[in-house]
């Protein structure tokens, strides 16, 4: 079987008003895909809404769509700073599928969202990596400026589009100064 081809995902998720009570909380969920080819980085970005959501959902939504705009499988490193989507997806997911779709301590919260992931990570070979959220990583701030966006406008890339990641780092540099420090890296080498 010949190498699957290597992607890399930032994702984030927004939900606007978690802290009202009996009011619609619009969400997010965006992100950055990324990969290499013929010596340069090729980048996508996507965002999906929900009018009425919570931070959790929009996290698995993050990566049911990213997941499933890939056309062919692949190797793919997921980067998010939901440790709710981390550890459940490369953790929890697989005693649950083994009890039948249960847990110990009752039922599984968003559960058609995990089965919904579950069936498209099973055409990759998906890494979960944790970033701290907030912290001053590029690349999950301009996820989390996609997703908080996206909420906001309740809007929908409708698929992969050219990503406007360069042009939102090169205004935070020259208009805040901030990611000075960031470099562009080559994959590492197979």
């Amino acid at each position: 079987m010949s190498e699957l081809p290597r992607v890399m995902i930032h994702a984030d998720e927004s939900c606007l008003g978690n802290q009202f009570q009996h009011r619609a909380n619009p969400g997010g969920a965006a992100g950055l895909v990324e990969f290499w080819k013929d010596g340069t980085w090729i980048r996508r970005d996507f965002w999906v809404s929900e009018p009425d959501t919570t931070n959790n959902r929009m996290a698995l939504r993050s990566a049911i769509e990213a997941l499933g705009f890939l056309r062919r499988p692949c190797h793919v490193r997921f980067v998010s700073d939901s440790q709710y989507l981390v550890k459940g997806a490369s953790e929890w997911i697989y005693g649950w599928k083994r009890r039948g779709w249960k847990r110990k301590a009752g039922p599984i919260e968003n559960l058609e969202l995990w089965q919904r992931l579950d069936r498209v990570m099973a055409r990759h070979r998906v890494s979960w990596e944790w970033v701290r959220g907030h912290a001053g990583h590029p690349k999950n701030e301009y996820a989390n400026h996609l997703a908080v966006r996206s909420a906001k406008d309740l809007g929908s890339s409708g698929g992969l589009v050219d990503s406007g990641f360069q042009e939102w780092l090169d205004e935070e540099r020259e208009a805040r100064g901030r990611y000075l420090e960031y470099r562009e890296y080559l994959p590492p080498e197979e």
